[in-house]
């Protein structure tokens, strides 16, 4: 192959084209002192990376590889995900001409390698910083980017879609490629999507699969084991559990040929095989594979007959996720998928840092290993994120009690439901975002049989910087519709212990709790506690003009409000809920001997835990009017969490001045304004300076990074 022109058989704006700008020293002499200019500084966008020599491509990877480490150790990221894709990433992008063609990446915490090669490149300093560059594809970020929705299995099903639309709009000459995890694959949109591609075999959709045995944690389940199979098809290739992806003997290369190549049967190799040969070709696809995904040749190979094909194909591609960087392929857990900031030269914290307080997954992954030991019949349950959830010691003690579901949160819980029958109590650990794909089982499969299953939703409301896909801030709208379940949110680590304890005793319906991705502060101790057992707590008494309702991790600024509150001139009352919803009755009690209620929430302000407050007083027929503070009914961006918060009114100095303003307000007719949590709440205030809705402050204009100001949005606009 020439050094300086691009291997045929590619897509025609890069077949045989010389590089304008001549071969570089680093081209006209690979070996020597020259080859140290760097590659990746070339590539401005995919026309550069396909007018690069296909013998500088393994030093191009390696140099992303190196620059991966740098950057997401400087700011935190997906790191091992991203080490695994790097070679694939080159290869899509040289044989697809994108955005002409559509590349869709599953979840997308794997495309940092896909931004780096459209264009973004020199904004990687601000990674999931603020006005930075996200975590996640972007369409406001780049044209290269259709799909920024961050959960699992849902790129099959997209793809499904736009290869139909490419269709009906006559462009043939498009091509719809989606790349999905083997970890991804386990979950039942995945699945279903599969079941309708399979079915249309004119549809010319390219499945990619980067199969690194993963997701978090090993991949699991009977499609793991069958692509498990594939891979032993070919010894030769690399290892996903292996450090470094080691291939296998000399004498398994010689009888499978080398890596990434495919050996030549006779047969018509663009033909399908016979179904049965593997569930993908059983269910109406071509499969082309395994290939080693760490070969480009092979790989730009693989995919140029897949286009060929014209139908539904799964291009089988075997990476090894951490690839390259030893850390990585040391870390059992999870390969550094998501790391904090590091020193790249050892992957550990920097320096000496001081002890950091537990954070509140881990308090919950010591509480429920312990209750597991008093209470045989607790099972744990986890849609793929043992580690994360905090399930990983409670599975290594009780592994007879443990079940990890894959990427299924909707099974999870059902399946929950069917151990609930027979006696057992589950306890199913997921982040609070993933919670919504599950609202259905757990409101037809769970409440409506009164079920005990107890949901542990971490990173609940912000969780800052993966972005709004991943904000747990919907879970109380959604479960507080869901008749019989019982809701908490604890304050500190006593209450998270606490509330375990109530969820896993209780037999009488479902049950959820939920914290933050954050570190446990210290505790806050209750004054006293009203209404019994499970009833509510009081931490300040300041007066009776106020009734300040904290859920959950924002008890702290509440307090602290409360005290400003004080120094001017107003009294206020903090109470903790702790079981949120429903609406314990000495709240509404307490709610009657105040001229003022204002919640304050890390969710939705519409729908949730102040609109079930406002309507437990209207019930009643309580006249005190009920304010709402919380998130914003709209997609909130990456950020800081403690910024996010601030930006939304829930820091203590936001929560005083709304505060303020509600009980100085002028006189007016009270309205369902849109800081009233429910029409009706308050139908006559008891004084009509406390009528106003507390006001809630927009979101400011973020200023757009550099690869923003680059490209223009995709969609109607292209």
């Amino acid at each position: 192959m020439s050094a300086d022109t691009v291997t045929t058989g590619l897509h025609p704006a890069a077949v045989t084209v010389p590089d304008p700008r001549g071969p570089s020293p680093a081209d006209a002499a690979p070996g020597g002192a020259a080859a140290a200019e760097s590659l990746l500084e070339r590539i401005e966008d995919p026309g550069d990376l396909r007018r690069l020599p296909s013998a500088r491509l393994p030093a191009l990877a390696g140099e992303i590889r190196r620059f991966l480490v740098d950057k997401v150790s400087a700011t935190g990221g997906h790191l091992g995900s991203n080490l695994g894709a790097v070679e694939l990433s080159i290869a899509l992008h040289r044989v697809f001409a994108s955005p002409r063609d559509t590349i869709v990446f599953d979840t997308g915490h794997q495309a940092y390698v896909h931004k780096i090669l459209t264009g973004r490149r020199d904004d990687f300093d601000g990674l999931r910083q603020p006005e930075g560059l996200s975590g996640y594809p972007s369409r406001a970020e780049s044209v290269h980017d259709v799909v920024e929705n961050s959960h699992a299995s849902t790129a099959l099903s997209y793809a499904d879609g736009l290869a139909k639309a490419v269709r009906l709009s006559g462009r043939a000459d498009r091509h719809v490629v989606a790349v999905i995890g083997d970890g991804a694959m386990t979950g039942g949109l995945a699945l279903e999507a599969v079941n309708n591609l399979g079915a249309a075999p004119g549809l010319p959709v390219i499945v990619v699969i980067n199969d690194n045995g993963r997701s978090y944690a090993r991949t699991v389940g009977g499609l793991a084991a069958h692509l498990a199979a594939l891979r032993r098809s070919r010894p030769d290739l690399p290892d996903p559990e292996s450090r470094g992806g080691e291939v296998g003997d000399e004498e398994s290369r010689r009888t499978h040929g080398k890596p990434g190549e495919t050996r030549d049967t006779g047969e018509d190799r663009d033909a399908p095989r016979p179904a049965g040969t593997n569930v993908f070709e059983a269910l109406g696809f071509s499969y082309l594979g395994p290939v080693d995904g760490h070969d480009i040749d092979a790989l730009e190979e693989a995919l140029l007959r897949a286009r060929a094909l014209g139908r539904p194909v799964v291009v089988h591609a075997v990476t090894v996720k951490g690839k390259g960087y030893g850390p990585a392929e040391d870390d059992e857990a999870d390969r550094m998928h998501g790391i904090g900031v590091l020193d790249p030269a050892t992957g550990r914290p920097p320096g000496t840092a001081a002890a950091t307080p537990p954070s509140w997954t881990s308090v919950f992954a010591k509480e429920i290993t312990a209750i597991g030991a008093e209470r045989p019949a607790v099972v744990a349950i986890t849609a793929a994120m043992p580690g994360p959830t905090g399930l990983a010691a409670f599975a290594a003690k009780f592994p007879d009690r443990f079940v990890d579901v894959g990427i299924a949160e909707q099974h999870a819980v059902t399946c929950a439901a069917g151990l609930a029958m027979k006696g057992m109590h589950p306890v199913v650990a997921m982040y609070a975002t993933f919670c919504n794909r599950a609202f259905d089982q757990a409101l037809m499969d769970v409440a409506l049989h009164r079920l005990p299953v107890t949901l542990v939703l971490d990173r609940a409301g912000i969780t800052g910087p993966d972005g709004p896909s991943h904000h747990g801030m919907w879970d109380l709208v959604l479960l507080g519709m869901i008749p019989g379940l019982r809701i908490a949110a604890p304050r500190d680590a006593t209450r998270l212990r606490e509330a375990l304890h109530e969820a896993v005793g209780f037999d009488g319906g479902p049950t959820a709790i939920r914290y933050p991705k954050a570190s446990v502060g210290p505790d806050i101790v209750a004054l006293r506690r009203l209404g019994g057992t499970g009833g509510i707590d009081v931490l300040a008494e300041n007066g009776d003009r106020v009734l300040l309702v904290a859920v959950g991790s924002l008890a702290g600024p509440c307090v602290a409000a409360a005290a400003q509150l004080r120094h001017h001139g107003v009294g206020a009352t903090v109470v903790d809920p702790r079981w949120v919803d429903p609406v314990h009755p000495a709240l509404v009690e307490l709610a009657a001997s105040h001229g003022l209620v204002v919640t304050v929430e890390d969710g939705l302000r519409t729908g949730g835990v102040g609109a079930a407050v406002a309507t437990a007083c209207a019930d009643a027929d309580l006249d005190t009017p009920v304010r709402a503070l919380g998130l914003p009914r709209e997609f909130i961006g990456h950020g800081d969490r403690a910024h996010l918060l601030a930006a939304a009114g829930l820091d203590h100095g936001s929560i005083t001045a709304s505060v303020l303003r509600a009980v100085h307000a002028p006189t007016r007719p009270a309205t369902a304004g849109p800081g009233t949590a429910a029409p009706g709440a308050a139908s006559q205030p008891r004084s009509p300076s406390r009528s106003q809705p507390v006001s809630q402050p927009k979101s400011q204009p973020k200023s757009q990074p550099k690869s923003q100001r680059r490209s223009q949005p995709i969609g109607g606009r292209r």
